[in-house]
């Protein structure tokens, strides 16, 4: 199995420590390790370094690369322009196709937190016995509440088992719900968390863009033969037009696959993301790296890299974030407009803290 690791995002909602220079990804946000290394960690025990690619941006290649010297530098591709996940997975598939044409890969993102890595694993592994039979599978999250910041997949007609894990073609995906419907979908037990987590094999997923995104498929195949020749890319990237996976390929064919999937998942897309992977204390508080003290302070997230004492005294459901030159308070539950800030500094020229 070869591996593709999407990493090339900003981590707007996780300002101010994810910054256009070093985003989210590159960061130690959830432990020890930044979350590039740790994607890494999780898959090297079934996936070798040499099978393991990433795609990203110019500017962040080079600090994948200091981050990860057992990668082989060829491996860590820097698309011209960001074009989204279509194109992205397939100069990734183009790449592993001059290694071994009939691999199969799984498209994986790079700022995923899994809490059962063994689990995570095994499921990939059930998902390759999947692809080798000619489905696009994709990994489930059994939900355990109603939320609504995800999109959704309903499961249809049961395919087998594959290394201990049920596969089911795929109903239907949705996008992401209002509250009664998410409920809806938790009480039935049918639907899944779409992880963006995709496996399949390179013959199967360049049939794909054939049959559905066949302009895009073209422009692969002329982009193989530059790469076959030595020849830039960049002609021809210039001229994709952007589009994702999900909806160019996964929402109009018919040989989807889903493994549902109950691994201590989280997306880390936001500080309340973030909270909720951090270990609390009895009082809901979060510490991350602060020298911190509090009375009568619950359920917060404090967070700091200056060496500044934070002090609070009598607040509740909080999330600070204190850097050299920003600092962030903000409610628990707004923390998904953070991103309303990185607009206002983009619109206001404060683009040194951006």
């Amino acid at each position: 199995m070869f591996a593709l690791i999407l990493s090339g995002g900003v981590g707007t909602r996780l300002w101010p420590r994810s910054r256009s220079t070093l985003p989210k990804q590159l960061l130690p946000l959830t432990g020890a390790r930044t979350m590039v290394q740790a994607t890494v960690d999780r898959i090297e025990s079934i996936i070798p370094s040499d099978h393991i690619f990433f795609a990203t941006n110019a500017d962040y290649a080079p600090l994948i690369r200091k981050q990860l010297p057992q990668i082989p530098a060829e491996n860590i591709l820097a698309e011209p322009s960001a074009k989204h996940t279509a194109p992205c997975i397939g100069l990734g598939a183009l790449h592993m196709r001059r290694v071994e044409p009939e691999a199969v890969m799984a498209s994986l993102h790079a700022d995923h937190v899994i809490i059962d890595e063994e689990g995570f694993r095994q499921a990939l592994l059930a998902a390759e016995m999947l692809a080798k039979e000619g489905y696009l599978v994709t990994l489930g999250i059994t939900p355990d509440k109603p939320e609504t910041g995800y999109g959704y997949i309903k499961r249809g007609a049961e395919i087998g088992e594959y290394n201990h894990f049920k596969a089911y073609r795929i109903g239907q995906f949705l996008e992401k719900p209002d509250l009664p419907t998410a409920e809806q979908f938790l009480a039935s037990g049918e639907y899944y968390w779409n992880s963006g987590i995709f496996i399949w094999q390179l013959s199967t997923l360049m049939e794909s863009y054939r049959n559905y995104l066949p302009e895009l498929g073209q422009q692969l195949a002329e982009m193989e033969r530059a790469l076959a020749a030595g020849n830039p890319i960049d002609p021809v990237w210039a001229q994709i037009t952007p589009k994702s996976i999900d909806v160019g390929i996964m929402e109009r064919a018919e040989n989807t696959a889903v493994i549902p999937i109950d691994i201590g998942w989280n997306d880390v897309g936001s500080w309340a993301a973030i909270y909720e992977v951090a270990k609390a204390d009895q009082d809901g508080l979060a510490v991350l790296n602060a020298d911190y003290v509090s009375f009568e302070t619950k359920n917060s997230l404090i967070q700091s890299n200056t060496g500044r004492l934070i002090a609070t005294v009598g607040v509740e459901d909080l999330i600070i974030v204190d850097t050299e030159d920003a600092l962030l308070i903000c409610a628990r539950d707004k923390a998904q407009d953070v991103k309303k800030i990185v607009t206002w500094l983009e619109q206001n020229n404060r683009h040194e803290l951006l």
